[in-house]
């Protein structure tokens, strides 16, 4: 109960936006993910492949260029990475849903004196509302991470009722040094983005006006 009561508060502030039954979901089967878009200088076209599972509630993303990197010799605009994903998904009308999960693999390897971080940025088009998440490196950190990414319930955006609205996820990678001598290295391998209704979507329904 303590999650949907601070959903109220963003509810009301949306203008023209009609009351909710908190709760209810669409019927199973009825959620897809239809494509996904991407860009930026962490997934330049033709880096990004795409996995869909056979009920396309699950989308793996494989990068092969989100990989940021820090020291001597090394130019500065190699620090930090970013990429723009567009995720396009079909759901019944009558129903709007709060910002999912996600899964982030890769690998590190970061000297002392090194931070890197991995944030990631969730809205909806047409909207103004956003929320991200954040985890920080401290070096020395060296191998592989899995770190799974879950929106704050108390910033909870949802997409908009009556459209199905295209979610956006603006995510990167960044170094920061204290010591010019160190070396960092930090990429992301891939994105899992799970739609499954129950654990990593939170729904309800629009009450027509």
């Amino acid at each position: 109960m303590k999650f949907l009561l601070a959903l109220l508060p963003l509810v009301a502030a949306a203008p023209g936006l009609p009351p909710l039954e908190l709760g209810e979901a669409p019927p199973p089967g009825s959620v897809t993910i239809r494509g996904v878009s991407y860009g930026g200088t962490g997934c330049p076209q033709g880096t990004v492949s795409s996995q869909i599972n056979n009920d396309r509630t699950i989308m793996t993303l494989i990068f092969d260029a989100y990989i940021a990197s820090i020291g001597p010799g090394i130019p500065v605009t190699e620090q930090r990475k970013n990429c723009q994903l567009n995720v396009d998904i079909a759901y019944p009308g009558g129903f709007q849903y709060s910002i999912l999960s996600a899964d982030y693999r890769g690998y590190s390897a970061i000297e002392k004196g090194i931070t890197g971080t991995l944030k990631s940025t969730y809205y909806f088009s047409g909207q103004r509302e956003q929320t991200s998440t954040q985890y920080n490196f401290e070096g020395p950190v060296n191998g592989d991470y899995l770190k799974h990414d879950e929106a704050d319930s108390t910033s909870v955006v949802w997409a908009p009722c009556g459209t199905n609205g295209m979610l956006n996820i603006n995510s990167q990678v960044r170094l920061t040094s204290k010591n010019p001598a160190s070396t960092g290295l930090l990429t992301t391998d891939s994105t899992d983005l799970k739609f499954t209704q129950v654990v990593y979507v939170q729904w309800q329904k629009c009450t027509p006006q």
